[in-house]
């Protein structure tokens, strides 16, 4: 069986996830691996690697919620998933099964096409978070679908996004 993707340079963030075949809406496509973690040990950890990105200039923090406990540290070479960019126009959803974070796709993808998710931040912390995916639909900043609504009233009379894309 031909491998779904492939992780190379993105036009969005750094590195990215493309398909390397087409994949058919509702096809699993890979795992969010990595360590299981306490909400403490998390937070930690997602302070410590946002302090080495602040340095180096890169967006480095992989950690995935799981859960009211725990999340996943996906900072390991084996989880091709942390590479998967954040967009306001998406392909693919994270789901939860039985504490696996799968990623699926939400509709048919081409071969070569970007695989993208929304990130779904909480809007209390969207200066922390902008968005470069340069959708017509994006406001600049990665929240959840259903706050984009609130951060653009909140946003109102700010300077418009300059990263779109058609």
């Amino acid at each position: 069986m031909k491998k779904k993707y492939e992780v190379r340079k993105s036009p969005i963030h750094g590195n990215g996830v493309f398909a390397a075949r087409d994949i058919s809406e509702g096809e699993w496509i890979v795992d969010y691996l990595g360590e299981k973690i306490s909400k403490e040990e998390s937070n930690r950890r997602g302070l410590e690697y946002e302090k080495n990105a602040g340095k180096n200039g890169g967006g480095a923090v992989y950690i995935f919620e799981l859960d009211d406990k725990y999340d996943i540290d996906g900072n390991f070479e084996y989880n091709d998933a942390r590479f998967i960019n954040h967009a306001c126009r998406t392909n693919c959803e994270a789901i939860n099964e039985d504490g696996v974070i799968k990623i699926y796709a939400t509709r048919d993808i081409a071969k070569g096409e970007e695989l993208l998710y929304n990130y779904g931040y909480a809007l209390e912390h969207f200066p922390d978070h902008p968005c470069k995916c340069g959708f017509p639909e994006c406001i600049g900043y990665i929240v959840a679908v259903e706050d984009r609504l609130k951060l653009k009233k909140l946003l109102k009379g700010r300077r418009p996004n300059k990263n779109k894309r058609k």
